[in-house]
């Protein structure tokens, strides 16, 4: 079953480790209310994504989902201070660019009259390797 996950620039920028498709990752996946993301990625692509992937806080709720990186899309936005509130900064519905890439280290090429917000991810659950251990191995 392939997931779609969001991932925060400034989550990647903060602590997180470069990934490219192929990669196996283990993150700490919250649910998500997709309304929380329709501003930034439409309503529609707002409606796919299953979890976000959070390095801060939570963590000792549940242990780490190991996930198969398949493909990794950058978005860009453009954002505005709502009037009357000077400190939060909001995405602008409709003005959303998406760039597939082939690396996620949390920086992104500037694009013009955007600002790079984070990634979505496509990536499937994967099981631990079934390396044998010493005590498996006869001699």
């Amino acid at each position: 079953m392939t997931l779609t996950i969001w991932v925060d620039d400034w989550q990647m920028q903060c602590c997180g480790e470069s990934f490219t498709p192929g990669d196996v990752v283990s993150w700490h996946l919250l649910e998500i209310d997709p309304e929380d993301y329709a501003d930034l990625v439409g309503s529609d692509r707002a409606a796919d994504i299953d979890f976000c992937e959070e390095h801060h806080g939570g963590e000792g709720d549940h242990a780490p989902t190991r996930l198969r990186v398949l493909t990794i899309t950058e978005v860009h936005c453009q954002y505005e201070v709502p009037s009357g509130n000077s400190n939060v900064r909001h995405p602008v519905p409709g003005t959303t660019e998406v760039v597939p890439v082939q690396e996620a280290d949390g920086w992104a090429v500037t694009r013009p009259h955007v600002e790079f917000a984070g990634y979505l991810v496509t990536a499937e659950r994967t099981e631990p390797s079934k390396e044998p251990r010493s005590s498996d191995i006869s001699g």
